[in-house]
């Protein structure tokens, strides 16, 4: 189970990121999407037991989905399933062209990132489906926390169903740790952490973790990210303002400058590869990183079997959350298909029934958002690789907490672009946090119209 959503891209952050031609597609949209929202009428559903319809997706997540035929099948053997592994980036790229010609050319059920949803929302009206009418609402509250407010944001269209759920995670070297004689499990804040850091380099020589600093790739505030969401926050808040110079923020990105100033932060400078090469090197005692890094960490450092472990991270204030879902994927429905009904009961029996999603986690280590998934023993064994625990319980335990909806917006990638190059100048300038996010703000407004929360 090493093939997760790691090991099909390079990087979630970069490759979710609304980029390129991507961007370039969305700006030229216009009113494309009212094209689609002609063919997404409830006339067009179609018959749910009768049709042939494509499933656009990549690699691993593709080769899972084409697995399920056949027992889809035996339910639905006259529905036609063609799954087409279209790569990733290249997917967003071919969506969003789909998307600006009105439906022409899409798929009938489409495999997106919580990154590009909202873009494609705000900008394609119609251009998905809304599968309240073909039943998704019956499921609203199978899955984690916060998610169903993502994919039906104003309580009315449900404009996909989740798939994938990955949380919030502190991976770390249990042996090293040790050596320098700190208990991990007692540290209950990012400060502490902080303190227990300068303590381990000093007698081990490992920084604490590692960032991106020149933010060479989109994915530079990953980090940041995580922060921010366990304080419950974001970029943006559920209105669309603005709030890349709240306290939130703030805390976030002065605890970043924290760490650089102590010493405690190695550079990844050139991202995926350059994360890859201190993984095997042990440069960094800790990787924050979601769910699904941990198959990577098995895939790539096989012999230090047992040194690893996980735990959710430290809160960012004494008493804060420890637990945030920091990324999804979710499917969605074409509002130009003419085959809707079908291609929801594709979704439906992939995302919503457990047997799917335990064969997929199975298969490819892909965590789900469908909390009865976890019922199955394959979410509680214990892992050699990480001594014994039991990871899926872990992770379990942070899709059951409370955990607000994240509103990407159209505006995402612009949000992204703007906090990286704030980072990079706290990082390699040592720039003062409260400013450089004051500025990002200032020039995010610019950019796109919206107004700073109050």
């Amino acid at each position: 189970m090493t093939d997760t959503d790691a090991t099909r891209q390079p990087s979630r952050r970069q490759l979710l990121h609304l980029g390129g031609g991507g961007a370039l597609a969305l700006a030229l949209a216009g009113c494309a999407g009212s094209g689609a929202a002609g063919a997404g009428g409830s006339g067009a559903a179609g018959d749910p037991r009768k049709g042939r319809i494509t499933v656009w997706s990549w690699q691993g997540p593709a080769a899972e989905l084409k697995a399920l035929i056949p027992e889809f099948n035996k339910t639905f053997p006259n529905v036609e399933v063609t799954v087409e592994d279209i790569g990733n980036p290249a997917i967003w790229d071919k969506i969003t062209a789909g998307l600006a010609a009105g439906g022409q050319g899409l798929a009938d059920v489409l495999h997106i990132g919580v990154d590009y949803l909202p873009g494609y929302v705000e900008r394609f009206p119609g251009g998905l489906a809304d599968l309240g009418p073909l039943g998704a609402t019956a499921h609203r509250n199978a899955f984690a926390a916060g998610l169903w407010e993502t994919v039906c944001p104003d309580g009315k269209r449900v404009n996909a169903l989740p798939w994938e759920a990955n949380s919030a995670g502190f991976y770390y070297r249990a042996d090293l740790f040790e050596k320098a004689g700190i208990d991990v499990g007692a540290l209950q804040t990012w400060d502490e952490t902080i303190e227990a850091g300068k303590q381990l380099k000093a007698r081990t020589g490992a920084h604490l973790l590692g960032i991106d600093k020149p933010a060479s790739q989109p994915d530079a505030a990953n980090f940041f990210q995580m922060l921010l969401q366990l304080q419950g926050a974001f970029y943006f808040d559920l209105e669309g303002h603005i709030t890349l110079e709240s306290p939130e923020a703030v805390r976030a990105m002065t605890l970043i400058k924290t760490m650089n100033d102590a010493g405690l932060v190695s550079d990844l400078a050139g991202g995926w590869n350059a994360l890859m090469s201190s993984l095997k090197r042990g440069t960094a005692a800790v990787l924050p990183w979601p769910t699904w890094f941990g198959g990577i960490i098995e895939e790539q450092v096989p012999a230090e079997a047992g040194k690893w472990r996980v735990r959710l991270p430290p809160a960012v204030r004494r008493g804060g959350p420890t637990a945030a879902t920091v990324n999804s994927t979710h499917l969605a429905v074409a509002g130009s298909s003419r085959h809707q009904a079908a291609a929801w009961s594709f979704v439906e029996f992939a995302l919503t029934r457990p047997a799917s999603q335990v064969r997929i986690y199975r298969g490819k280590g892909i965590a789900p958002a469908l909390l009865k998934a976890y019922d199955d023993a394959a979410f509680h064994q214990p892992s050699a690789f990480f001594g014994g625990q039991r990871k899926g319980e872990i992770f379990l335990s942070a899709l059951q907490a409370p955990s607000p909806a994240v509103n990407y917006t159209a505006d995402y990638a612009r949000a992204l672009k703007l906090v990286t190059d704030a980072q990079s100048q706290v990082l390699l300038k040592g720039a003062d946090p409260a400013e450089v996010l004051a500025g990002a703000a200032r020039e995010l407004a610019r950019q796109t119209g919206r107004k700073a929360a109050r």
